[in-house]
């Protein structure tokens, strides 16, 4: 379709405005997953919420297709498109923390980085993901798992209020008095109903943690998680940890001589006293004593990005996700078959507990429906070199494949993978045809398609 019309209607953008003549194209039309390569007509690097509404009314007028972009983390590759617009957030960055009334406005272009460096100043954070680099908005609207879900839920269950441009131009605040249908969506609907420019959140006490990396032999694999999935139930919520298959980066507490090998992981985050964390930590320490571990009181901050150094932008990406209602016996012979073949120091399986205050919630109460699972599985396929997609792509598909019949019908949505979209109903459960009502509300012709899409109902 000709884009002369959307750049009419672009002109009117205070940001800029990046295109294929533009000397910072390359740059612009790039993303965190470097199996991505795609060339959209125009990059509108939005700096307020009137550039938003320009960029949704250049794409409704002119027919072409609209990506959202906030952190860029998408592994699917939905924050840019072929030959149409992406609407940039990057540079609405705006955060503001009320220590007094523990919460915090934060603009759809700040990462987790951003806020928890905001937010760490008053000693107080929320719920968010264990890469920094990724973006809020994003991270919240698929769900939002990470250290602090035991203790405090999910992000999108300390979600106050949600700013958003609809399909049809206008701005509204969704919460619980406003527009309350549409706050139901965005709590686990991704990207489906509008582009989020600003979340409020309920923020807690957490200023430094105890915790860190813990590296135990694959020969200990199996009392690890055998262990593990008795603990985690009876640990106290401040606890957050979950089990991995790692390979041993070069880091300076990782004995030389055992960098590049696999192992199983356990990466711990407890808010609360060193006594506490250590009474707790000892218990799975007795499975095998670790080859090397960073364990000890450090800021939030630098546990939540403590993988970022292991993960920049352009690596490939390819993942797959599950809910676990429990962790079987079953379950974990798939894991021990599968997760020491990691196939790169950046490739990854990780088992996060999502009991506790996730489990406070009722099913129908947002549009997570998983609430009845104890962990969601991620598995991350990541490398830096495109030669090995092939292989590397088959050990993520095997794994997940292997741990299918012990997992819920649905996943995750923000571990899915460009090729999940027949599972969007299974993922939403008993919320989707809820889900599609609210669609055919706000955006009944499906401006809003690239992500794990929701039609609108017929």
């Amino acid at each position: 379709m000709n884009g002369t019309p959307a750049l009419s209607i672009l002109e009117a953008a205070r940001g800029s405005v990046v295109t294929a003549h533009s000397p910072d194209y390359e740059q612009a039309r790039s993303v965190y997953n470097g199996m991505i390569d795609r060339h959209p007509l125009a990059v509108v690097r939005a700096v307020d919420v009137a550039d938003v509404r320009v960029a949704v009314a250049a794409a409704r007028e002119s027919g072409l297709d609209l990506a959202i972009r906030a952190g860029g983390h998408s592994v699917p590759g939905f924050g840019t498109v072929d030959d149409g617009i992406v609407l940039d957030l990057s540079r609405m960055k705006g955060i503001r923390i009320d220590p007094s009334k523990r919460t915090a406005r934060v603009q759809g272009g700040c990462t987790w980085g951003d806020f928890d460096h905001a937010a760490h100043a008053f000693g107080l954070a929320t719920t968010g993901g264990i890469i920094s680099t990724t973006g809020v908005a994003g991270l919240t609207l698929g769900g939002g798992i990470g250290y602090l879900a035991r203790a405090h839920g999910l992000s999108i269950d300390n979600l106050r209020s949600v700013d958003v441009v609809l399909a049809d131009g206008s701005f509204v605040t969704a919460s619980e008095n406003e527009h309350a249908d549409l706050f139901w969506a965005l709590r686990g609907g991704g990207g489906n109903f509008g582009v989020v420019t600003e979340l409020e959140f309920d923020l807690h006490p957490v200023d430094t943690i105890y915790g860190g990396p813990m590296f135990f032999e694959l020969e200990n694999a199996e009392a690890l998680l055998k262990t593990y999935r008795e603990w985690i139930a009876a640990a106290p919520r401040a606890m957050g940890a979950f089990p991995a298959f790692q390979i041993a980066p070069p880091l300076p507490f990782v004995p030389e001589d055992r960098v590049g090998e696999p192992f199983a992981l356990l990466v711990s985050c407890f808010n609360g006293s060193d006594e506490d964390a250590e009474a707790l930590l000892q218990e799975l320490r007795a499975v095998g004593t670790p080859v090397a571990e960073h364990v000890g009181r450090m800021p939030y901050p630098a546990l939540n990005s403590a993988f970022d150094g292991l993960l920049p932008a352009g690596l490939q990406h390819y993942w797959k996700a599950a809910f676990l209602p429990e962790l079987t016996d079953g379950a974990i012979a798939a894991h021990l078959e599968h997760g020491p073949n990691v196939p790169a120091m950046q490739s990854t399986m990780h088992l996060y507990p999502i009991d506790g205050a996730v489990q406070d919630v009722a099913a129908d109460a947002t549009a997570f429906a998983y609430r009845d699972a104890k962990f969601a599985p991620v598995i991350a396929g990541m490398w830096p070199d495109p030669a090995d997609n092939e292989a590397n792509t088959r050990w993520v598909r095997d794994y997940h494949a292997a741990l299918e019949p012990h997992t819920s019908a649905g996943g995750y949505i923000n571990f899915m993978a460009q090729d999940d979209q027949s599972r969007i109903q299974a993922n939403y459960g008993p919320n989707y045809e809820r889900l599609a009502l609210v669609k055919n509300t706000y955006d009944p012709k499906n401006l809003f398609h690239l992500n794990q899409n929701i039609a609108p109902s017929e």
